[in-house]
C-alpha cells in the first residue's frame, strides 16, 4: 500500500516573496511532469525530475533537452499515451481554448465532447494528489474570442464541471474528480514557474491593468483526488 502525505502548503510571506514547501518534495508522487500541447518549448511549472511534452506538432518530437522527451499526438482526438498515475504534475499554457467542445463522429454517427474527454484523460494520468495547472485566456476578455482557432471559451465557473463531490460533468461521459486550489485571472508569467507569489504578482497584475491591456488569462490549479 502506498503512503502519501498530506499536501502540506506553508506560505511565507517576506519582502513580497512567498515560499510553498514540501508539496513539491513529497516522494510518493511520481517525478514526472506532462506539459499538453507543448509546441517546442515545453514547460515544467513545478519543476519535476522529468518533463514530458506532448503536442500535434511532427517537428515538436525532434527537440532535444535534457530529461526530456516529447511525443507527437492529439490529445483532443485520442487517449493521453502515459499509463494511469504516472504524472506528478501536468500543464496546459494557452492549450485549452484550441480544444473543442463537441465534434460529430461519422464512423459511428454520434456526438463526443473532446474536451470533457481529455478532462477524464488527465485525471486519469496524474497520481492520487497530482496537480494540473492550466493557464487560458478567457471570457469575458476579447483576447478568448479573436483568435479563429479559439472554440473552447473557458469561463471563471467552467472547472466547477470536473470538482466536487458528485462533477457535472459526469452527464457528458466525465470520468474523475479534481479539488480546485486555486482560480483566478492573473498575468500569465505569474505562474510559469511556481511557486505562486501572491504580492508580486498582485503588483505585475496591477501594472498591466493600468499600463497595457488587462489581465486576460484564467489560471486553474487542480489537484487529481482518487
Amino acid at each position: 500500500m502506498v503512503r502519501r502525505w498530506p499536501n502540506v502548503q506553508i506560505m511565507v510571506a517576506f519582502g513580497g516573496r512567498v515560499i510553498e514547501s514540501f508539496w513539491h518534495m513529497n516522494p510518493t508522487l511520481p517525478p514526472n511532469h506532462l506539459d499538453l500541447g507543448c509546441g517546442l518549448n515545453p514547460r515544467n511549472p513545478y519543476r519535476r525530475q522529468n518533463l514530458y511534452g506532448i503536442d500535434i506538432r511532427a517537428d515538436s518530437a525532434q527537440v532535444t533537452r535534457p530529461n526530456c522527451q516529447i511525443v507527437t499526438g492529439n490529445v483532443a482526438l485520442s487517449p493521453i499515451p502515459f499509463a494511469d498515475n504516472f504524472m506528478g504534475s501536468m500543464s496546459a499554457f494557452d492549450f485549452f481554448e484550441h480544444v473543442p467542445r463537441q465534434l460529430y463522429r461519422e464512423s459511428t454517427n454520434e456526438i463526443f465532447c473532446p474536451f470533457v474527454n481529455l478532462m477524464s484523460e488527465i485525471w486519469r494520468v496524474l497520481a492520487p494528489g497530482g496537480r494540473l495547472l492550466a493557464v487560458t485566456p478567457a471570457y469575458p476578455h476579447t483576447s478568448a474570442f479573436i483568435d479563429p482557432t479559439h472554440v473552447n471559451i473557458i469561463t471563471a465557473e467552467s472547472h466547477t464541471y470536473f470538482c466536487g463531490e458528485k462533477p457535472a460533468g459526469a452527464i457528458y461521459g466525465f470520468k474523475g474528480r479534481f479539488r480546485p486550489l486555486m482560480v483566478k485571472f492573473t498575468t500569465l508569467s505569474n505562474v510559469e514557474t511556481l511557486p505562486y507569489r501572491p504580492v508580486r504578482s498582485w503588483f505585475r497584475d496591477c501594472h498591466r491593468r493600468l499600463f497595457r491591456n488587462g489581465v486576460h488569462h484564467l489560471v486553474w490549479e487542480l489537484e487529481a483526488v482518487k
